[in-house]
């Protein structure tokens, strides 16, 4: 009996082992898996890190373009205020002349009136 025994348990033992055996080559399968997994996943990040880094760059140059627009606004926007002025000034100038020639023209036609 003892030999049946030893016969049995060494018969499981054979099936544990070769259980065993497969979980192994399982394991060691879904580890290749998940490193080819985690291999792609790092691929990807990586491509999108340089789309960020790329847009980010994308972005302060278009922030520039934006700050030299606006310096290029702003002294138009100087310039049209120093034209107005200037125009306005012409005007007042232009009014005053036509004032002074409508009191002329008023004084001269007044006395022809008086003088005929």
């Amino acid at each position: 009996m003892p030999n049946d025994d030893l016969e049995l348990r060494l018969t499981t033992l054979e099936h544990e082992v070769t259980r065993l055996r497969e979980e192994t080559a399982a394991a060691r399968a879904l580890a290749a898996l998940a490193d080819r997994d985690v291999a792609e996943f790092r691929t990807e990040l990586r491509g999108h890190h340089h789309v960020l880094e790329a847009l980010r760059e994308t972005q302060l140059e278009q922030g520039q373009k934006i700050d030299e627009h606006g310096r290029k606004l702003d002294e138009q926007g100087r310039k049209i205020n120093e034209q107005g002025r200037e125009m306005r000034e012409g005007f007042a100038t232009l009014a005053t002349g036509m004032a002074q020639i409508t009191a002329l023209l008023t004084r001269i036609a007044g006395s022809e009136r008086d003088g005929s």
